[in-house]
Parts: C-alpha cells; structure tokens; sequence
C-alpha cells in the first residue's frame, strides 16, 4: 500500500512543487543538469510515488516492496527531487547535486542514494534488470511489482527488445513498462534520429499489452495505471509527455536537452510555477 495515496488534485499540486525544486536544482547544480527531460517524467513519477508504487522509506528493505527503476538515468534530477518529497531523502541533499562526493552523482548510483534500486544511465540497461527482477518475483510467488521508465530515444538500443522477448516469452504482468514519448532527444527529433513508430504496433508484436496516455495529464496518468488489468503478459504504458513540461520557453525544445535555466531564466520559470 502506497502510504501516500494522494487524490489528483494533490498529486497536480506536488508536481508543480517538484517542477520548481527541479528548476532551483539545475540552476545550482556546477555541472548542469538535464532540464527537459527532468520535466516531461513529472506527473509518472509523482503518480507513481504518491499514489501508485507499494514502497516507502520505511519498507526499503520489504521483499514484497515494488521496484522502479529509472532507466532514462539523465534525467535523474527530477528523480532526486521526487524522492526527496516522498521522504526517501533529505530535501537538504537537493543542495549537493554533482557537487564532489555528493549522495546525488549525474546519474542514479543505488549505493549513494537511498531509494535508487539500480545504477543507470548507460542506456537500455534498466528494462533487462527489471525483466530479471520481475522474473525473479513471480518465480517466488511474490506481489511485487516492477515497473521502469524508458526514454523513447533509448529504445533504439537493441537489449531493450531482447528484454521484450523474455518478459513476454515469461508472461511477466508484473513488469509495467512506461515509455516517456517525449519525441525529443540529445540531437533533435526522435524519429528523425530512430523512428521507432509506430511503437505501439512493435510493441504488440512482442506480445505486450499496450495502452497510450497523455504523461503530462495528472489524471489519465493516474486512471491509466490503476486501469491495468491482469492480462498474462508485460505491460506497456506509451506516455506522451513534452519535454520540459510546465514551462513555456523550455518545453518542446531540444536544446533544453542538456541546458540549465540561468539568471532571469531562473524566477521566469519560478513565476510559471506557483501554485494556483
């Protein structure tokens, strides 16, 4: 049971309070920081972890706990401040981000950071321990639950699809796939780059179970992943996100890839983000 549990309106409000702890954090940050894609996982990660996920900070060694793993390991500052308003650590450790010896490296690193469950960021590498984790799971007969996020220009690596073989090949239903279909990557366009779609087409070939969202709508976010239903095989969630989303001269735009908000940029972006 996820100890949160929050309705959609309280959920939209974290998000827009991570969103601004996400802005501060780059900007401070001396090696910068991955705004965009920081942005467009918002709402799934905020879902996941104040409504959806069964784990705490106080069942992070529960053997029935859900596991998330954030394959799309870049945009690990976004990740860094869910977890530091779901309790997992201190909000005073968002301060140190990159910084020398910091709890808070570039990328997600399990033995600095407490609720981080696999080391990513070389990417295509979440989605083959989430099938073996997954894998290991139902062949203990545990509830446990594994779902891990992919960005859409990652799946051009091929382990993901060798991953998709076995996690269908098992009937792994435990194993929630999220695809933040941002479209956008380090270079430009996704499908200019590598296009994938239609995904959801591949997808089905491999013998998952497919459903689309809007990954930037709190409320389909939420109705998508509780609407999930048993059906003897991975699933997969296509969530269409905008990069850097909730800010609108950094949402939609590449170049935001791998840029921090500096100077007036800062409060531009604060100002956007207040709540309601």
């Amino acid at each position: 049971m996820n100890p949160f549990k929050l309705s959609v309106d309280a959920l939209e409000k974290k998000a827009r309070a991570i969103r601004r702890r996400i802005i501060v954090l780059n900007a401070e940050s001396p090696a910068g920081g991955h705004t965009g894609a920081d942005l467009s996982l918002v709402e799934l990660l905020t879902a996941l972890y104040f409504r959806i996920l069964n784990c705490s900070p106080s069942q992070q060694d529960s053997e029935t706990r859900d596991i998330y793993i954030q394959s799309k390991g870049h945009a690990v500052g976004g990740y860094y401040c869910v977890l530091a308003e779901a309790g997992f650590i201190p909000v005073d450790w968002l301060a140190t981000y990159q910084h020398a010896d910091s709890h808070l490296p570039g990328h997600p690193v399990r033995h600095k950071t407490p609720g981080v469950e696999l080391n990513t960021g070389a990417l295509g590498h979440g989605l083959p321990v989430a099938v073996g984790l997954a894998l290991a799971a139902k062949r203990s007969h545990s509830p446990r639950r594994v779902f891990v996020v992919t960005g859409d220009g990652e799946l051009a690596e091929g382990s993901n699809w060798e991953a998709a073989l076995v996690a269908a090949h098992y009937g792994l239903d435990n194993l929630i796939i999220i695809n933040d279909k941002n479209n956008l990557q380090l270079a430009g366009p996704t499908k200019e780059i590598m296009n994938t779609d239609p995904l959801d087409e591949k997808w089905r070939a491999f013998g998952m179970a497919v459903t689309t969202c809007q990954g930037n709508d709190m409320a389909d976010v939420v109705a998508t992943l509780e609407g999930l239903k048993p059906e003897g095989k991975p699933h997969v969630v296509i969530a269409n996100t905008t990069k850097g989303a909730g800010i609108s001269f950094i949402q939609g735009r590449a170049e935001w890839h791998h840029r921090v908000p500096k100077g007036e940029e800062i409060q531009l972006a604060l100002e956007e983000l207040k709540d309601e």
